[in-house]
């Protein structure tokens, strides 16, 4: 008997999905929509956004401007954000809130609508175009929804976004830094980049290493200048010193700069010998 039931329970399955199967082509090829909104909905609330969607977005023309047409277009987009079709999720979204700007559901269409674009903000060391959009929409949403459930939601969201940009911003400074090395070129832009983004970014975690390797260029900067620069570009290098050792008194660097310093010094005593001497 045992037996005869573990061969009927696979038989049984099969057959409700052949069953559902069946239901489902009929109803797509069937020009009625109510039957197709009536199934769309069966499947979204089971979770099988695949088949919900394409009934969806087959019914969504035929209500706009019904007391139906909300509800089908909330489930449109958020079928798509759950397929992680998040181009489509977040158009979708928008759309929504435009559509129904007084919807009980627009609150949480306009933040979803944001995470879509979130989702799509590509890691630190790409373009960063959708990180810039993603970000812009999490602002809208943060500054026009401050008692919103999603609120920390979209704060946790935005600041992750925003240490992204710091880490891209900070890493191509660090490049041009790094090339300096070999090409002394490199460091124009290399002082130029860390001075950006400490400018831009005053709370980044890599505020320190940014000052440090600021005065680290600034220094191989001014030590490899014409003679007639490089006494006020030493004294600039040593100014990068001092605002490092001002913010960050002990920082993780000290050795490094100090050592560094000694060198600057070094150089500079040179030009004060030879004002003295004369």
């Amino acid at each position: 008997m045992l037996f005869k039931m573990r061969l009927l329970v696979p038989i049984l399955l099969l057959a409700i999905m052949f069953q559902s199967c069946s239901e489902y082509q009929k109803v797509l090829k069937n020009e009625d929509v109510k039957p197709k909104y009536d199934l769309a909905q069966k499947f979204y609330e089971k979770g099988d956004m695949k088949r919900a969607n394409r009934l969806f977005e087959q019914i969504a023309p035929k209500y706009v401007g019904k007391p139906q047409g909300e509800r089908v277009m909330f489930f449109l987009a958020d079928t798509y954000f759950q397929r992680k079709d998040y181009n489509m999720a977040g158009y979708q979204f928008e759309r929504f809130v435009k559509s129904y700007p007084k919807s009980d559901k627009a609150a949480e269409a306009f933040f979803l609508g944001a995470k879509s674009y979130f989702k799509l903000s590509p890691v630190y060391s790409l373009d960063q175009t959708d990180t810039d959009k993603a970000l812009s929409k999490l602002q809208l949403f943060i500054n026009s929804h401050p008692d919103s459930e999603y609120f920390d939601e979209a704060n946790a969201m935005a600041k992750e976004l925003t240490t992204k940009k710091e880490h891209k911003a900070y890493e191509i400074a660090k490049q041009f830094n790094k090339l300096g090395q070999f090409d002394y070129t490199f460091l124009t832009p290399a002082v130029a980049a860390f001075d950006n983004f400490v400018s831009d970014f005053p709370g980044s975690i890599y505020r320190e290493d940014a000052m440090f390797y600021r005065f680290e260029s600034a220094s191989r900067f001014a030590i490899n200048s014409f003679e007639r620069l490089q006494e006020e570009r030493l004294k600039e290098a040593i100014d990068d010193y001092n605002a490092l050792k001002k913010q960050f008194p002990n920082t993780k660097h000290a050795d490094e700069a100090d050592k560094i310093l000694e060198k600057v010094n070094s150089q500079l005593q040179g030009f004060t010998q030879e004002k003295e001497a004369k």
